[in-house]
């Protein structure tokens, strides 16, 4: 939830429901997450009042669903766009907005700190080599969810259980294909679940299981240009998926 900016001022903005992104980015070394700068400035001195990290949000306007909001706000915070959101929760505590910081950025955009305001979460995962963001006249910055400690309004909760979400997702989805390139290694592959589901997998284990899946592609194919032994190659053949997705992708330990 952010500030009513200049260019909303065409529609009309309903001030009791929101969208809140919740975007993920993989990079095979850990789960990072994109946080956008909230600043507040006293206007007469030019002096900071307080300055903390929110999720890429904003009101709905009343001309639109939550999906096209969604993408709109993402847009206009990131440049990010046809981006695939995923809709996971919806917060409506009546608390949800109490603290000092979150009253004064609301009476400073002309709402009213003591309306309930409902948001509704989405989530989305990216390989962050994949995707370039945009000044949109406000800092987002990718940033390692493990030292995530605190963000404005509810928004760690919102975090929180977009992380779940996305882990339910990834055991249960071929989610973390779209990640890696059209041939891998199961060492990457096992790097994906690893980092996104925050666990160390048995490499043995993990074999077995990747072993029955019909729809991972042994490739007669390796390697090049590694300094270290070249390791087989794999596709994932989304026909063959589609034909057995009632097999789960548990890799939890």
């Amino acid at each position: 939830m952010e500030p009513v900016t200049k260019q909303e001022t065409r529609h009309t903005i309903n001030n009791f429901v929101s969208v809140d992104c919740v975007i993920f980015g993989f990079d095979f070394t850990q789960l990072n997450v994109l946080l956008v700068d909230r600043v507040m400035v006293d206007e007469l001195t030019g002096k900071e009042i307080f300055s903390d990290l929110t999720l890429a949000g904003n009101h709905i306007y009343e001309d639109e669903d939550l999906e096209e909001a969604a993408a709109r706000i993402l847009f206009d915070l990131t440049g990010l766009k046809d981006i695939y959101l995923e809709q996971f929760k919806t917060f409506g505590a009546p608390g949800r907005i109490s603290r000092a910081n979150d009253k004064l950025w609301l009476e400073a955009s002309g709402r009213d700190p003591n309306d309930r305001i409902v948001t509704v979460g989405y989530y989305s995962l990216l390989a962050t080599d994949k995707v370039t963001l945009e000044w949109k006249g406000r800092n987002v910055r990718w940033t390692p969810v493990s030292e995530v400690t605190e963000l404005a309004f509810d928004h760690m909760e919102i975090l929180n259980e977009a992380l779940i979400a996305l882990r339910q997702s990834l055991i249960r989805e071929p989610i973390g294909f779209a990640l890696l390139p059209s041939k891998f290694t199961l060492s990457q592959l096992q790097r994906v679940y690893e980092v996104i589901l925050g666990v160390s997998l048995d490499k043995r284990n993990f074999r077995k299981k990747v072993s029955r899946m019909k729809y991972l592609v042994s490739l007669e194919e390796k390697q090049i240009g590694v300094a270290h032994k070249p390791a087989r190659l794999y596709s994932f053949d989304r026909d063959m998926y589609e034909s057995t997705r009632k097999e789960l992708l548990d890799f939890a330990i």
